[in-house]
């Protein structure tokens, strides 16, 4: 597993993606407030890590939402007077704390934010603040290329915006299907078992493949990034290790519709791998696994528990060297 100082220092650097850290921009005399953003202080008796971690993502918001004075800075520099940047990195780190903590936690701190901002923008329903947040908690917890993207914990909010009277009826339809979406194939539940096609026309199942460990990997032909994480299993030889002596098997599945161009691409695949495509279409049309984005990584146990889901490849090869193989 990655460890947190990398996860926290990549969220920061998402945020900083949008652009560098600018000079303290200047606010007129007798304009309104600006304030800084008041980080946790975790309390000396809370020494564990994991303590530690859950009271800052339980306790992250706050200082910043204990403070209700009227008439602060809103808005496209400012977010409830803190500076819209400094906010987005705030959001990012809270995004990469709750990233590490167990599901049930997390989504619980999510919603307690979700709650701050809903009464925030009831007590001004000009601010800027309840659409900034669910701009930047997509970003960081659904995007498909956010280093800690975790839909578990994301779904969550999707539920909550879908319930929302801060969202229009047709996108409250349209994230109560994402928050259905997110739902599927959660860590902890049992992979939804899918029927795929190999290159000589044989059917194979995913839970008619036996290994204590089997990583589900869906991509495409000639894809980039596809080609990075095959390229980086095939380094790895404790990796490449396991999956000769069967420990680990790789399903690599192709989900859309042309074959001809999987099979023409097909001997760039390891042949010690299950490689094959969604012959049905099952997995294309949403039914059994939400892929928003190629390639996607799941990692399944022995008895097909989906240990992680959608995960960066860092994050998964770290967590397969870290085994005790």
């Amino acid at each position: 597993m990655r460890s947190r100082v990398v996860i926290l220092a990549a969220a920061v650097l998402l945020a900083a993606g949008c652009g560098g850290r600018k000079q303290a921009r200047e606010v007129p005399v007798g304009a309104p407030l600006t304030r800084e953003f008041r980080t946790v202080k975790v309390p000396v008796i809370v020494s564990d890590d994991g303590e530690r971690l859950s009271y800052i993502g339980a306790n992250f918001w706050n200082a910043f939402f204990a403070d209700t004075t009227a008439g602060y800075l809103c808005d496209s520099l400012h977010i409830a007077g803190v500076d819209s940047e400094v906010f987005e990195e705030q959001v990012g780190m809270f995004s990469s704390v709750v990233a590490e903590l167990r599901k049930d936690e997390a989504r619980k701190d999510l919603v307690t934010l979700f709650n701050f901002v809903t009464r925030a923008q009831r007590r001004d329903t000009a601010s800027n603040i309840f659409g900034r947040t669910n701009e930047l908690i997509e970003k960081y917890l659904y995007n498909p290329n956010s280093p800690v993207r975790d839909e578990d914990i994301y779904g969550a909010w999707a539920e909550k915006l879908s319930q929302s009277e801060f969202v229009s009826e047709g996108m409250r339809t349209a994230y109560a299907r994402d928050a259905r979406m997110c739902a599927l194939n959660s860590v902890g539940t049992k992979a939804a078992d899918f029927g795929f096609t190999d290159r000589d026309g044989r059917r194979h199942t995913l839970y008619g493949i036996q290994a204590p460990v089997t990583l589900l990997f869906f991509s495409n032909p000639g894809c980039t990034a596809c080609g990075e994480i095959i390229s980086a299993l095939k380094a790895d030889g404790k990796v490449a290790q396991m999956v000769r002596s069967g420990f680990l098997a790789v399903v690599n599945v192709y989900i859309d519709e042309d074959t001809d161009a999987w099979r023409a691409y097909v001997d760039n695949y390891p042949e010690s791998w299950y490689n094959g495509y969604d012959q049905s279409g099952t997995i294309r049309q949403d039914i059994t696994y939400n892929v928003r984005a190629i390639p996607s990584l799941y990692l399944l146990d022995g008895d097909k528990t989906v240990v992680m889901k959608d995960a960066p490849a860092e994050k998964v090869l770290a967590w397969l060297d870290s085994l005790d193989y």
